[in-house]
């Protein structure tokens, strides 16, 4: 029998979140980056990754997607997370491009971190379009990980064959 590694996609804005309980349609929007062409992908706010901690537990997850030994099932919470079903949304595998990349933020030269200096695999990305592809606006993509600890990598983990 297949691994399979869930994501659950939050259907609202968390509970600290100045939008709480308002819809994230991130299923939605899920979807739509399943469907758009690479040339679309700067035009709308779509999903097609997600950002989450844990890196290491992450990457090692993946890599047995991408070596055909495990399947990651994305799904979405019916009702309250965690008291309700699981709906699922798709099963993933390499063929649709599942991956992970690494990304990093450095301290700025007060030594603290935010949101001005990261890379993602060494590389530069804008930081609104790594909002964007995680289907948030930046303020609420700021917001969303604002008690996140920055000092740690957080696993940008792919949906699709996009890479940063």
């Amino acid at each position: 029998m297949m691994k399979t590694y869930v994501i659950t996609l939050s259907r609202q804005f968390l509970s600290k979140h100045s939008k709480a309980g308002q819809p994230t349609d991130f299923a939605e929007l899920f979807e739509k980056g399943q469907r758009l062409k690479p040339s679309e992908l700067e035009e709308f706010i779509h999903k097609i990754h997600t950002i989450r901690t844990n890196f290491a537990l992450w990457k090692k997850r993946i890599d047995e997607v991408a070596k055909g030994e495990a399947i990651l099932s994305i799904r979405q919470w019916s009702g309250k997370p965690y008291h309700s079903k699981q709906v699922l949304l798709a099963n993933l595998t390499a063929e649709n491009g599942v991956g992970i990349q690494k990304l990093t933020f450095q301290p700025d030269r007060d030594g603290a971190f935010n949101f001005k200096y990261f890379d993602i695999d060494g590389h530069y990305a804008d930081i609104k379009d790594v909002a964007r592809h995680d289907g948030l606006s930046f303020e609420e993509w700021r917001e969303w990980f604002k008690d996140c600890d920055l000092s740690q990598p957080l696993a940008v983990i792919h949906f699709t064959k996009f890479r940063y």
